[in-house]
This record gives structure tokens, sequence and C-alpha cells, in this order.
């Protein structure tokens, strides 16, 4: 069994690399059951283990372990930590273990990619990034895989946390400006990803731009929110999954309010299936919580990678 380790993962493929194997995953038969979610019942903190196993009629099977611990903080370790272990699909061996924390990152990121390849504005000027967290570069490194821009900036309450992340990326040869005014940086925008903890939205509808493309990557619970509720208001909405519409706040009020009819928001498998353009608002809005076939696709690109020696 291979073991590709936090380095090693990055060093074997950019969020560009895998775009394509993510549009594959998408229009596969692969299974993703629910996630399992269980609470382990610790007295001092919260403490849960995700379960998300995938697997391809004919193909490998795989499961993503991930434990969230959040008194980590006081053992200054990660709160979320996780591992992936991809399986035989002929014999049910272990074929790799790889290090779940930089798969996630990828993966995250070339699922908005690929949404923003089949959803944005054909030729987009601006792109905006709201967030600094470590997703942040990798959505960045995403975004400029599939479209063109003139400029790109970068936004956080932190704003000496939203300078390093320009500075990290301008290094590697990715112009990137920090934005000092979240709405003036909105208004200006064709194309804004964000990855936050926000309770409270920070995008506002009437900010957007006619056309633009929001991508929303941070709520994954039903107390979380990026967006308001005009960001919805006559927009084209997808998912990665049609479980984000029961557990992300971001989707959860509005369909609640009548703002989006359930039935009228699309998967990203349909989205990329379909090969004639699908009739959609002048805005467009893409969801995602994290699907199992994504984790699976890119651990299998990860040990063809290896195996082919990087």
């Amino acid at each position: 069994m291979i073991q590709i380790d936090f380095e090693a993962v990055l060093g074997l493929a950019g969020v560009g690399d895998l775009v394509e194997p993510m549009r594959l995953a998408f229009t596969s038969q692969a299974v993703s059951p629910q996630r399992a979610h269980y609470d382990l019942a610790n007295p001092q903190a919260p403490h849960t283990l995700l379960l998300m196993p995938s697997w391809r009629p004919g193909g490998d099977l795989g499961v993503k372990i991930v434990t969230v611990f959040a008194d980590n903080v006081e053992r200054q370790l990660p709160s979320v930590n996780a591992t992936y272990l991809l399986l035989s699909g002929q014999t049910g061996q272990p074929r790799a273990w790889i290090e779940g924390r930089a798969l996630t990152l990828l993966r995250t990121a070339a699922v908005s990619a690929l949404a923003a390849d089949l959803l944005a504005p054909a030729a987009p000027e601006r792109l905006l990034m709201v967030g600094t967290g470590a997703l942040s570069r990798y959505l960045i490194e995403g975004h400029l895989a599939v479209r063109k821009y003139k400029s790109v900036l970068v936004w956080g309450r932190d704003r000496s946390k939203a300078a390093a992340v320009a500075a990290d990326l301008c290094a590697r040869g990715s112009p990137v400006a920090v934005a000092d005014d979240l709405q003036t940086a909105v208004r200006s925008a064709d194309v804004i990803s964000c990855a936050t903890l926000a309770e409270r939205p920070l995008i506002h509808g009437v900010w957007l731009k006619s056309g633009s493309h929001l991508d929303l990557v941070g709520s994954y619970k039903p107390d979380m929110r990026e967006a308001d509720d005009e960001c919805m208001r006559g927009a084209f909405v997808a998912v990665d999954t049609f479980a984000a519409v029961e557990e992300s706040g971001d989707l959860i009020d509005p369909v609640a309010r009548g703002i989006i009819v359930r039935e009228d928001v699309r998967s990203l498998n349909e989205l990329a299936v379909c090969r004639e353009k699908i009739p959609r608002a002048s805005r467009t809005v893409f969801k995602s919580v994290g699907v199992a076939h994504a984790d699976l696709a890119t651990a299998e690109f990860l040990c063809q990678r290896f195996g082919a020696g990087g």
C-alpha cells in the first residue's frame, strides 16, 4: 500500500489538473451514500466522526475518515483531521493511504472550478476571493484554471491575512491585490468565491452584477450564511449534492421562505452531463458542501500520478 502525505499530495497535482477528472466524476455512475455523522458524546467539547464512502461499479472504492475535535485548539493541534483510504474494487485490499486535509483542499477547489467552467461568464474581468483561510489560495488557483481574468482581489476581515494570501499568490506568479472594502469589491466582480465561517451573510444580492457567478463554499451548517436571500432571488442555483439543500443555511433559509423553489435547484451532475446549453438566469450561484465521489476521483488521480513518478 502506498502512502501519500500532505506535502506529497500537493506536489503531485494542482487544482487545474483535477478539473477534467472532476468532470468525469460528475458524469460517472459513482455511488456516494449519505455521509455518516457520529457525535462521540464528549462532555468536555464536541467530538465528531464523519465517514464519506464512494465507489464506482467495476472500479475502486474509498472512504474519507474525518474527525472534528473542537478542544484540539488547546493542544495546539488541528481541530479537523482527515485520512483517505483507497481500496481495490477487485480484491478489496488497501491500495493507498492519503492525507485527507490536502486531498480535500484540492477536491473542493477543483469542484468549484468545474462549476465555474459550466456557469461563470465566458469572459469575466475580475475575480474576488472572500475569505483568507487555507482554501482561499486553492480556490483562486482553480478559478484561474478555467477563466482568464484581468484582475484578482482577495478580501478578509483581517487585512493582514488577506495581504498574506495575495503575497503568496503573487510569488507563485498570479497577481492578486487586497480589497479594502467588501461592498465595492463585490460590485466590481464578475465571479465571487466565498470560503468563510460566517454565520451572517457577507454578500448582499443588491451588490451583485447582472450575469455574475457566486461560488459558495463555507456554509456547511444550518446556522451559517455567506449570502443573503437576494443573492438567490431569480438566480440559477446549482449544488454539488442535493444534501446541500438540507445542510447549508445559504439554501435552507431561502427555500423555507420561498425565495428558491427546491425543485428548481440543479445538480452539478446534471450540468456536467448535459451537452446542450441549459437556459439560465442572468446570475448563477453554486453551493458546495462536499461529495464523496469527488474525493474518490481525486484519490485515484493522485495514485496514478504517484505510480507514474509524479
